[in-house]
């Protein structure tokens, strides 16, 4: 869950917590997981994936709108994929959230819709730390069982799964039904009569009752419901998830979820012992040992459980949801522990502070982080035609000793769709910059399903609004669903224009995870040919990739409408490096095979005459 603003809150716990930009950060990337090769993560909201109902009614309900299920996770389905490039799948909206259905015969209790966002509900409002949505299941009663089938599944056609697990917040209404024996609720143990205490899991409002959130608009669209009367039981009142101290959260704050404590005073103070000096140059090993013997919160005890129940239940990773609302202490704490027992594990984190990043890859041990603020944001505005591509030089150039660690993408359940008009407008025009995302560094590459045929998310599905898929409601997603086929899951609906869409992205992502090139050395040309190549315009990007035995030359047109000609140059410095004499190589295109190139390299410096046509890219590499 993401809201693009920051309460005074967080901001001044963030800079309390000490986190600098120090010189002395600034060393060189050493990937965590080891990695060989490339990583392509594909995110599905799972409740939409297997979805075949295309009525769409504004706040249908699961009769009238449809939902999908594990079971439509099939091996074909995995297979189709996997083709793509696939590495990892991350299932979003797995874990049991709030959701506004009667589940009572399964010992579920129901939930409030004064607290709850949507039909179908948040998935980062999770309800039970330790089972799964049931809307997920053909039979809820053996909806775990549903989920491991399907891990297993996606094992057996060769991917990692990845879920969230969401720490900085839980739904009001926190009970597990499924927890192991031995582990005690959220809250359970808490003392309420005091705003903090270490061990509390919850920050209160003692003696002050909680008042549901005066909203924009009703829920579930103005429907009548028996528990949709503006009142919700929670005395004394719960800090709000985005950490606002109301007894009344605004319609604006994460009013369906309260914050967790993890032992950082309301003055931003910290009662937990805090990393030394020097501990980000440390080791896993090292940080997994300082925390042996010492005591911490138990916010942090009950999240290292709950990881730890999903590792050995199968999972394979995390994406963890606002990490950077969660002291980097505690991540430290948790990462260590679980790489010592899982030293596979991928552990993405959402953080949006670039300030921080270093903090939470060094010393918070994160595999990954979000590389929006940056890298997305400037590709996005680049795509609009709102900056030069020039921008994107400084970018690579600032993250360079982070790079492997930034994960890229241009879409995720957050974000525009490509295709919307509050985006690109077309999925066409995503193309350049997909090939610069999924090119220009060692770091993993996100897609979201739908992404790789155009889906423009154009549904207005009630909480959710158009230009992003509804994450909240019963809805269906249509350009996926001409792919999926009923079921066949061959594309077979699928426009001209949709079906070429996808092969694009299946040459590219392939082309990626296979590529040593990728995983080598990076240098941008950009800068050079901006100064020197007579056609050469600020609507073009280009850079170069090596290793041992590969050697690439890529380059994007961000232009939708203008061919550009114009002679690349490659400079004497790579050329160099790749040890070529001069001399005609030819080059082949990866992807598109029918265009042909040649590098010319005389007196020790290259060029390779080039036509671009509008939003064209090439990825070429050197046959010598």
């Amino acid at each position: 869950m993401k809201y693009f603003f920051y309460s005074i809150l967080l901001v001044s716990l963030l800079f309390s917590l000490g986190f600098k930009n120090d010189p002395a950060d600034q060393k060189t990337s050493v990937p965590n997981d080891n990695s060989s090769h490339k990583t392509v993560i594909y995110q599905v909201f799972t409740r939409l994936f297997g979805n075949t109902n295309t009525t769409n009614k504004p706040w249908g309900t699961i009769e009238e709108n449809g939902v999908g299920k594990f079971k439509d996770f099939t091996p074909k389905a995995l297979q189709e994929i996997k083709s793509l490039g696939v590495t990892h799948i991350w299932y979003t909206g797995v874990l049991h959230h709030d959701v506004i259905r009667d589940y009572n015969a399964y010992g579920i209790s129901n939930d409030d819709p004064d607290v709850v966002k949507g039909r179908a509900g948040s998935p980062y409002a999770v309800k039970d730390y330790y089972s799964v949505d049931p809307d997920l299941a053909t039979d809820p009663a053996k909806r775990l069982n549903e989920f491991k089938s399907l891990v297993q599944r996606t094992h057996q056609q060769g991917m990692k799964v990845i879920i969230d697990i969401v720490p900085n917040h839980l739904a009001r209404n926190y009970h597990s039904t499924t927890k192991p024996a031995g582990i005690k609720d959220f809250g359970e143990t808490d003392d309420k009569t005091v705003e903090f205490a270490r061990n509390n899991n919850f920050y209160y409002l003692p003696g002050v009752p909680f008042q549901a959130p005066i909203l924009n608009e009703k829920p579930l669209g103005g429907e009548t419901h028996p528990s949709a009367d503006g009142k919700f039981d929670e005395n004394p009142a719960k800090w709000t998830g985005n950490g606002s101290r109301l007894a009344q959260p605004r319609a604006d704050d994460w009013y369906e979820t309260v914050k967790v404590n993890y032992g950082v005073r309301p003055d931003g103070s910290f009662d937990f012992d805090l990393l030394p000096k020097g501990y980000d140059q440390r080791n896993l090993k090292d940080h997994f040992a300082f925390w042996q013997g010492k005591s911490v919160p138990d916010s942090w005890i009950k999240f290292r459980d709950i990881c730890l129940y999903w590792l050995k239940f199968g999972v394979d990773g995390f994406r963890f949801d606002m990490a950077e609302m969660v002291p980097v202490e505690f991540w430290s704490y948790l990462n260590s522990t679980i790489k010592k027992d899982y030293p596979t594990a991928t552990l993405v984190a959402e953080v949006y502070n670039p300030s921080q990043y270093r903090a939470y890859i060094h010393s918070g041990k994160m595999d990954y982080l979000y590389d929006k603020v940056a890298f997305y944001d400037t590709l996005k505005k680049v795509m609009q035609g709102k900056s030069p591509a020039d921008r994107i030089v400084n970018i690579q150039t600032d993250l360079a000793d982070i790079e492997h660690h930034m994960l890229h993408f241009l879409e995720n359940h957050d974000e525009q769709r490509l295709a919307s008009q509050a985006f690109a407008g077309s999925a066409v025009k995503g193309k350049p910059a997909m090939v610069v995302s999924a090119t220009i560094s060692t770091s993993p590459t996100l897609i979201y399903f739908g992404q790789e045929v155009g889906e423009p998310g154009a549904e207005n599905a009630g909480f959710g609004k158009p230009t992003r898929t509804s994450i909240y409601d019963y809805i269906g997603v249509p350009a996926h669903q001409r792919w999926m086929n009923g079921g066949a899951f061959d594309g077979g609906k699928l426009s001209t224009e949709e079906k070429e869409l996808r092969n694009f992205y299946k040459r590219l992502l392939n082309f990626t995870i296979a590529s040593p090139a990728l995983m080598g050395n990076y240098q941008e040309i950009h800068t050079l040919n901006r100064e020197k190549t007579n056609g050469y315009s600020d609507k073009l990007f280009s850079f170069v990739r090596w290793s041992n035995n590969q050697k690439l030359a890529i380059v994007a047109s961000f232009d939708s409408e203008k061919v550009h000609e114009f002679d690349l140059l490659i400079p004497a410095e790579i050329i160099g490096h790749w040890n070529l004499k001069d001399g005609i190589y030819p080059l082949n295109d990866h992807l598109n095979t029918d265009n042909k190139f040649q590098l010319l390299v005389e007196k020790g410096e290259g060029r390779i005459k080039m036509i671009l046509k509008p939003l064209e890219s090439v990825i070429l590499e050197v046959k010598n």
